[in-house]
């Protein structure tokens, strides 16, 4: 960004100062990211480690101009300002307030248009000292890494689905994960692996958590929205080298392949699956089986 201050640039510098050293996440209980669909723009706080607020990069005011265009065209047809967009992903601040974790120019064009409240989605990260936390009381080395939305979640008229959680989870949790991801996760509980999803969204970890429990199986980490933003690239960094300081070996399952990496073997193994939806966990848990029996066969 180049030029002189905008009087935003300056409202974005003094919202950032205000919450460094002073304010940090808190964690919001299920009823209220329940409930609240909107907050009041005024309450919410640029994300300090976050591009839109670093002084040398800065808001894109061409992307903020196209969001005002936007809001203002669709009070215009009579309609609600924001549109279809999705609600803005913050996360709940002591001793008030969110911080924006993705909408950045969507709550500044809102702010610029004078506009009092804006939809958002509460979500609860997992942050660094959580995840070490973890790490430090897992009794297990060895992991199974899985992508969340591109593996376990499927979509409604998939025909190798779970079935759907009884009353009232089923329309408290409206994502379907695939036929077999429960006994599997189990299989790999059973075996000494700890499960870790990671995701490109930002899921609320708390909600994956319960959600899986809610099929009677355990995931120890959640890593959501990985490498979208400059600050989550950097903890993912630091997020992966405790991890691999911690497992000696993991799988990293995907819809077609387990490919297995150990810490003292430089070449990964990979072993292919045959791709059919209706026998992919039976097929990853006799991969698991078979490495099992290498295991057991390689001097110690």
């Amino acid at each position: 960004m180049s030029g002189s201050k905008t009087e935003f640039d300056k409202y974005v510098e003094e919202r950032v100062q205000k919450i460094k050293g002073v304010y940090f996440p808190v964690k919001t209980n299920f009823l209220m990211r329940l409930l609240t669909k909107k907050a009041a723009c005024k309450s919410l706080y640029p994300n300090p480690e976050d591009e839109f607020s670093m002084p040398d990069i800065g808001p894109n005011y061409n992307i903020i101009t196209a969001y005002e265009n936007e809001f203002r065209e669709n009070m215009q047809i009579g309609l609600p300002y924001y549109g279809r967009h999705e609600p803005i992903i913050v996360e709940r601040l002591h001793p008030d307030g969110c911080m924006i974790i993705n909408g950045h120019h969507r709550w500044a064009a809102a702010m610029r248009l004078g506009k009092a409240k804006i939809p958002v989605k509460i979500v609860n990260l997992m942050h660094a000292a959580e995840l070490r936390e973890i790490l430090e009381n897992s009794r297990h080395e060895k992991r199974a890494a899985f992508d969340l939305d591109e593996v376990l979640i499927r979509a409604e008229g998939d025909p190798f689905l779970e079935e759907p959680l009884p009353f009232p989870w089923k329309y408290i949790y409206k994502e379907r994960i695939r036929r077999g991801v429960p006994a599997l996760f189990h299989a790999l509980e059973r075996s000494g692996y700890d499960v870790w999803l990671y995701s490109s969204q930002y899921h609320s970890a708390d909600a994956v958590l319960d959600y899986f429990r809610r099929y009677h199986v355990k995931v120890a980490g959640v890593v959501s929205a990985s490498g979208r933003k400059i600050f989550q690239r950097v903890n993912d960094m630091k997020v992966e080298k405790l991890i691999r300081e911690k497992y000696r070996q993991t799988l990293h399952i995907d819809n077609d392949m387990v490919l297995l990496t150990r810490n003292d073997v430089k070449e990964p193994q990979e072993f292919d699956l045959s791709g059919a939806p209706e026998t992919w966990s039976q097929e990853i848990m006799n991969v698991i089986e078979k490495i099992e029996k290498e295991e057991a066969g390689r001097p110690t």
